[in-house]
C-alpha cells in the first residue's frame, strides 16, 4: 500500500459562507466518488483558499461530516500570485491506497477546470 496525493479545486461565485461550504462538500464528494475513498483511508487533507475567500473555514463542514471527524484537516491561504484564479478552493488529499499514480483521478470543477486542462476527461 502506498500514500498517494489527490488534487482538486473548485471556484465559487461570491465570498459567502454558504457558497464556500457547499463548494467544499461538492469537491469532496466528487473526489470520494471518482477515487472510491473511505474516510479511514485518508491520511490528511490540506485545503487552501485564495485570499478573497474569508467568510468560512472549508475544513469546518468536512469535520462535521459523518466519518470524517478524526481526519486531520488544515486550511491555509493560497500563494497570492498576480493574475491567478480568484475565489478558488483547492484540496490535497493524502490517502493510503493500492492504486497506482495513473489510477488516481484529480478533480477540477467549475472555473477551476482551467487550472488543469490536461486532466479533462473526454
Amino acid at each position: 500500500m502506498s500514500v498517494r496525493g489527490i488534487r482538486g479545486a473548485i471556484t465559487v461565485e461570491a465570498n459567502e459562507k454558504k457558497q464556500v461550504l457547499d463548494a467544499t462538500m461538492e469537491l469532496l464528494h466528487a473526489i470520494i466518488e471518482q477515487n472510491e475513498i473511505a474516510a479511514e483511508d485518508v491520511c490528511s487533507v490540506l485545503i487552501t483558499v485564495t485570499n478573497d475567500l474569508d467568510e468560512a473555514f472549508p475544513a469546518q463542514v468536512i469535520r462535521q461530516t459523518n466519518g470524517w471527524e478524526l481526519v486531520p484537516l488544515m486550511c491555509a491561504l493560497e500563494v497570492p500570485v498576480k493574475g491567478s484564479l480568484e475565489k478558488c478552493i483547492r484540496f490535497m488529499l493524502l490517502i493510503n491506497t493500492d492504486k497506482t499514480q495513473a489510477e488516481i483521478n484529480h478533480v477540477y470543477l467549475g472555473g477551476a477546470a482551467v487550472l488543469r486542462p490536461d486532466l479533462k476527461k473526454a
